[in-house]
């Protein structure tokens, strides 16, 4: 005879009901928590704000001031390996970033050396060339990468890198008045071109522009992503000089040091010059001017007086000759030497509160 008691069916049907409630109620709470996560991280991200009439928010202000920092290529002799290399010149674009400069100058320090006639001749450096394309391939937008870099050496160990995640790096869905965009070679009407701007559909611009030329582009105030788009081509400068954006930074290559200052991009050059070095003064003591255009100089491994040595075009014997201010941006520095890429985190985390009441001052 069979001794096992009987099977409540009832209570077994309410046992799995109430299980299969339990489950779906742990799952719609994790969906609802993974909701909030994101909704966090977009938050946290700061997209570039769409609502932007006539290319000006009533909540942004235009930001008229540059800031340019300048070092010189041979930062990548003192790195080891390939890898350590390509990560050295990853943190520069990432305190570029950071810190929203707008324009990086690559010089070379190391650039002349006798011929047979004992006259000077330029030695390209190696290190100037890659430093200067992986810090351009960190500065361009994801869509846009395989249009202007071919595969090639010196991004070999690109891909690994921490992104700079700039506001102009935006994604498919993200909503931007602005947007970095190539021009594509599809056929157009005479007088117009198709931008491709990394959405689903290529941007008509009522211009005529060379295929594969990269150009900033304001689309217009009321646009959807997923429809017909259509735009205009503005200058780079527009989203900063209007909407307050930082929109990345551009990469200068200079032969020398005196080059960095003569070749400035700016019509009356750069107003205020500080270099960097621990025999300047003190940056606690110094109080940032008002200014337009600022430069700051970095040294190498042998500090700016490298860089001096060799150019021929600079008639100054101290370094501090050449710049409106010589500063020491760590004092009572604990190690003997301060690398390259951490001075420039040190000098822009020092100078920001400098610039911020600088520019707010009347």
């Amino acid at each position: 005879m069979d001794s096992r008691p009987k099977l409540d069916t009832k209570e077994l049907k309410r046992l799995k009901k109430e299980k299969k409630s339990f489950k779906t109620e742990k799952l719609l709470k994790t969906l609802e928590r993974r909701d909030l996560l994101k909704s966090a991280a977009a938050d946290s991200a700061k997209p570039v704000p769409k609502n932007i009439v006539s290319g000006i928010s009533s909540e942004l202000k235009g930001r008229q001031y540059t800031v340019s920092i300048a070092l010189p290529g041979s930062i990548l002799n003192n790195a080891q390996t390939p890898e350590l290399r390509t990560y050295l010149a990853g943190q520069i674009a990432r305190a570029a970033a950071v810190f929203c400069v707008d324009e990086i100058v690559v010089f070379d320090d190391e650039n002349t050396q006798n011929n047979a006639n004992n006259d000077l001749t330029v030695k390209k450096s190696r290190g100037c060339e890659q430093l200067s394309r992986i810090l351009q391939y960190l500065e361009c937008p994801q869509y846009l990468r395989k249009h202007f870099f071919p595969i090639h050496k010196d991004l070999q160990y690109a891909g690994v890198l921490n992104p700079t995640d700039m506001p102009h790096h935006l994604r498919a869905g993200e909503d931007s008045i602005y947007r970095e965009g190539v021009v594509s070679d599809r056929p157009a009407k005479e007088g117009h071109c198709f931008v491709n701007i990394g959405l689903k559909g290529d941007c008509m611009i009522k211009r005529s522009i060379k295929p594969g030329m990269r150009v900033t582009v304001r689309l217009s105030d009321d646009y959807e992503w997923d429809t017909k788009l259509s735009g205009s081509v503005v200058s780079p400068a527009e989203p900063r000089t209007k909407a307050g954006l930082y929109w990345g930074y551009t990469v200068r290559s200079a032969p020398d040091l005196s080059s960095v200052f003569a070749g400035s991009p700016y019509k009356d050059g750069y107003d205020l010059t500080l270099g960097t070095s621990e025999k300047g003064c003190c940056i606690d003591e110094y109080v940032l001017p008002k200014f337009n255009h600022l430069l700051i100089v970095f040294g190498g491994v042998a500090g700016i007086e490298a860089a001096l040595e060799v150019d021929h075009e600079l008639d100054a014997n101290d370094p501090k000759d050449l710049f409106d201010q010589y500063l020491n941006t760590c004092p009572a520095q604990g190690s003997r030497t301060i690398r390259s890429e951490e001075a420039v985190l040190i000098t822009m985390a020092a100078l920001r509160g400098k610039i911020s009441t600088a520019q707010s001052s009347s």
